[in-house]
């Protein structure tokens, strides 16, 4: 299925449209393009936007999100500071409503993560920062939060998109100059916060950080904060994943390769590894790892792989005469020879590879597209849907 293997040409009249877009300036973005935003900004330095987006409303509102946050498949944290004692109190979700502070109580933050995965305006908004690669983009999280609300002056390992949806927020910024963190906190707090800059912010106004930057938010009142937040892969984290799969594509390929040493002779020395023997496992890791592709495809796996709580509602086959658009809990990327889709790959070529690089980079795929899509394609289509990976679209 899908495995031809001629590698298919990346650029098209359409590709070139949406390359030349991401010249176009963006209120979003503070009337810089996205081109102009990654080169002066992405990964170096903060900026703040005034109303990046003009009458934003939240994607959801707060009762919605209560209930939200007492369902077992959504992931949230309560947050308390006790001003008293300059104490933080940290607690996992579900919660059930009582099980939250009072409105009226200061000090509160509420956090739930992957809204994108559960409310349709969160998945929407997320869409927006696309000129990023889906690779690494992560979730959108919430922060609702009641006056004097926060999580405490620390700093995050990936970049992040802050932007004010209801109420205002106060942020203090700086480089982070001392990374250790407050002992006995459920929470890390940074011991020794010295912020450079201050701004306060209110409905639309977002605030970009790079990774490994100090900040402290404090709501001014009753207050929400969408966080759009991208991965940023930690070397040894990253090829523990990629090579434990290696190690299960090799049981499949290489499981009847035995070591064999029909020459070995009496040793004296029993406790001393043979060198044949560590000659055998250095071999057959090489043979393996020799061929990048072997790395690529576990890559794409691992970037795919469904979060734990991530979990699809059973389709149907689709039927004739419709196009498709990705479930919003399903990651779908590609590279030059292979397709990626929930922590699973396909080979894919020629006409093939088109249809699933447009589904990817458009998430949706018109009737007259799935019309023409091969039978090998649209078998995989039709699988998709059955595990709701994918939805017909009239």
């Amino acid at each position: 299925m899908l495995q031809t293997s001629h590698n298919v040409g990346m650029k098209s009249t359409k590709e070139t449209a949406v390359m030349a877009s991401l010249d176009a300036p963006l209120s979003l973005l503070g009337g810089l393009s996205p081109q102009q935003f990654m080169r002066r900004y992405w990964q170096k330095k903060p900026l703040l936007i005034r109303q990046a987006m003009p009458g934003v409303k939240s994607p959801i509102d707060r009762a919605q999100l209560f209930a939200l946050a007492g369902q077992d498949e959504v992931e949230s944290r309560l947050v308390v500071h006790d001003q008293d004692r300059d104490e933080w109190r940290l607690r996992q979700g579900p919660f059930t409503r009582r099980a939250l502070p009072k409105l009226g109580t200061p000090d509160w933050t509420l956090l739930v993560q992957g809204l994108d995965l559960h409310v349709s305006a969160a998945h929407a908004l997320l869409s927006q920062f696309r000129f990023v690669p889906d690779a690494r983009m992560d979730d959108l999280m919430i922060s609702y939060a009641s006056d004097g609300g926060g999580v405490g002056p620390h700093y995050d390992s990936y970049d992040v998109f802050l932007l004010q949806v209801h109420g205002r927020r106060r942020w203090r910024v700086g480089p982070l100059k001392d990374s250790s963190l407050r002992p006995d906190m459920p929470v890390k707090i940074l011991s020794n916060f010295e912020p450079e800059q201050e701004w306060l912010l209110e409905p639309g106004d977002m605030l970009y950080l790079p990774p490994m930057w100090g900040h402290d938010g404090i709501a001014d009142g009753e207050c929400m904060t969408c966080s759009i937040g991208f991965r940023v892969p930690e070397a040894i984290e990253l090829t523990r994943e990629v090579l434990g799969r290696c190690a299960e594509a090799m049981e499949v390929v290489d499981k009847r390769r035995l070591y064999k040493d029909p020459h070995q002779e009496a040793t004296q020395h029993p406790g001393m590894i043979p060198p044949d023997l560590q000659q055998f496992a250095f071999d057959a890791v090489q043979r393996f790892l020799k061929d990048p592709q072997q790395i690529y495809a576990a890559l794409g796996e691992a970037l795919t792989e469904p979060k734990p709580r991530v979990w699809f509602d059973p389709g149907e086959p689709l039927p004739d005469g419709v196009g498709v658009v990705l479930d919003a809990r399903t990651r779908l990327v590609y590279d030059a020879r292979r397709i990626f889709a929930n922590g699973e790959s396909w080979r894919a070529g020629g006409g093939d590879a088109k249809l699933f690089q447009t589904l990817s980079d458009r998430r949706t795929l018109s009737a007259s597209a799935v019309a023409k899509a091969s039978p090998e394609a649209r078998e995989l289509l039709d699988q998709w849907s059955e595990d709701g990976w994918l939805h017909p679209l009239n």
